[in-house]
């Protein structure tokens, strides 16, 4: 019998913890149970990100004014996990679009490495000032890179989003953890995309 390295039983762990859930006491699609379990989760969802914006709003008072003007945002929650060099996460999400208020439901996911062990939960809220942004988010989602480090900073345009990392021209971010609002965030192969089951 071939034994697994100590990496192999890591990510095998890490697989087990973050994926074996999702597959077991599901009913099939379309069954009441399903539907049922859908408008629950949709439900979980805005309640998570209605706690998410109004524990920004007391860290960062500016933020109101950023997420109220934007075009959409969206809002994150994700818990991560590391075991020995493996490391990743999962979240969910919704995105609003404020201009007629329709919503999106979403993934995340990501992995990284690294020593050490571990959990840590950190929320984020997405910013996107232009509705060429949101769409993109929210029809293709958006993989950011295996080592960005974003910086929060005051923005020169004067938008209300001072604290938040900028993305791009258009798209900034909020990260809070455990300890408040983040000054620096760090998204390391981390791809956000539409929840099918949840749409």
């Amino acid at each position: 019998m071939k034994s697994l390295t100590l990496p192999a039983v890591a990510i095998a762990l890490l697989a087990g913890l973050l994926g074996g859930c999702s597959s077991s006491g599901q009913s099939s699609p379309g069954t009441p149970a399903a539907a049922s379990e859908k408008h629950e989760a949709q439900r979980k969802a805005r309640e998570e990100a209605a706690l998410v914006l109004s524990r920004l709003y007391a860290q960062q008072p500016d933020a109101r004014h950023a997420v109220e003007h934007a075009a959409g945002y969206a809002v994150f929650r994700s818990v991560g996990l590391k075991v020995l060099i493996a490391g990743g996460g999962s979240g969910h999400g919704v995105a609003i679009d404020n201009r007629s208020g329709q919503e999106t439901f979403m993934r995340m996911v990501e992995v990284q490495a690294g020593l050490g062990f571990g959990a840590k939960q950190f929320d984020l809220v997405w910013i996107f000032r232009t509705p060429e942004a949101y769409n993109d988010f929210i029809t293709q989602g958006i993989q950011i890179g295996g080592q960005a480090t974003l910086a929060a900073k005051v923005d020169g345009a004067g938008a209300g989003v001072a604290g938040a990392a900028q993305v791009s021209d258009a798209v900034w971010v909020y990260q809070m953890t455990g300890t408040g609002l983040a000054a620096e965030l760090t998204v390391k192969g981390t791809r956000y995309y539409p929840d099918k089951k949840l749409n």
